[in-house]
């Protein structure tokens, strides 16, 4: 299949481009590096730099396309929320158009489960109710109303992926963000040096061990989801599934696992809990293993962040 991979030389999006090239897909990138990297763009794939509102330029002959490219710090959500409902919805919606005029009638979305708010049970399944508690959550949510009106006026095949915190890395792949606000990585970087501590954000949580519980899924397993999905995609029809490794691990967790792994004391600092931080995220996947067969092959907290420090150190 001849495939475009938007937001392709990010984290994410790189390591499913490289998928799809090792599965002898004929992968575009369509990437306008504010936050990806060039040398992330797989060999094998063609790079076009171009913005999402002008990813019309690549979609000639394509058969599909796995969406990626979109804003996703929370925080900066919030300070900057026309920027996120402009670039997450306003640059999909101009995708969309544009694909309906070249006839490319199958997306794969990166959705988040952001798009849940606060939860009232966990795991989260999909019939969840959907209460983003800030602009990036709400701009995402707001894509997958598109994809069903899409897909019931125009005969659209979408579907969503909804996940929580991606980590680990893929060969090379690895995270690289300009602003990082990723647990695993920023706790790894203090034993790099480039930290001096971490920050643990209350520790008075109704959870085993007082801190804040969240799921963590491989960037490989990930990538896996998004090109079942893609197999999934059914005319006229938008399909949503959760992602997750069914298993939860407390900030605590995380950091003692980093110090096993890297070897490195890792100092941390407690401080008060963050403002709408809930004690327990984690998404349910029951659906996705039931109806597509997927199931994450690497769960084991050790191994994820075992993959992480070999990318980011090197060694």
């Amino acid at each position: 299949m001849r495939l475009l991979v938007t937001g392709g030389a990010g984290y994410v999006g790189s390591v499913v481009a490289a998928q799809l090239v090792a599965a002898d897909h004929e992968v575009i990138v369509l990437d306008d590096l504010s936050t990806g990297h060039a040398d992330a763009v797989p060999d094998g794939a063609t790079f076009v730099e171009a913005s999402i509102e002008d990813a019309g330029q690549a979609l000639d002959g394509v058969d599909a396309v796995l969406h990626f490219a979109a804003k996703s710090l929370v925080g900066e959500s919030v300070e900057k929320p026309g920027r996120y409902w402009a670039n997450n919805l306003g640059g999909t919606l101009a995708l969309l158009e544009a694909m309906h005029e070249r006839g490319v009638r199958k997306i794969v979305f990166s959705s988040t489960a952001a798009t849940y708010g606060e939860p009232e049970s966990s795991p989260i399944p999909e019939s969840a109710p959907t209460r983003p508690t800030n602009p990036y959550g709400a701009s995402k949510l707001a894509v997958d109303t598109a994809l069903t009106a899409f897909a019931g006026l125009r005969g659209l095949g979408a579907v969503s992926l909804r996940y929580f915190n991606v980590a680990g890395a893929y060969g090379r792949y690895r995270e690289r963000h300009t602003v990082e606000t990723h647990l695993i990585p920023n706790v790894l970087k203090v034993a790099t040096g480039e930290r001096e501590s971490v920050s643990v954000f209350g520790t008075d949580y109704p959870t085993p061990d007082g801190t804040c519980v969240r799921d963590y899924i491989h960037v490989a397993d990930l990538a896996t989801a998004h090109l079942l999905a893609l197999g999934a995609c059914r005319e006229g029809e938008h399909q949503i599934f959760n992602l997750g490794n069914g298993t939860g691990f407390s900030v605590r967790e995380v950091i003692e696992v980093c110090r096993a792994v890297t070897g490195h004391e890792i100092p941390a600092v407690v401080g008060p809990r963050r403002a709408g931080d809930p004690a327990v995220l984690v998404a349910s996947s029951e659906r996705i293993q039931r109806e597509l067969g997927w199931k994450p092959e690497r769960t084991e907290l050790r191994d994820i962040v075992a993959d992480a420090w070999e990318a980011l150190s090197g060694i």
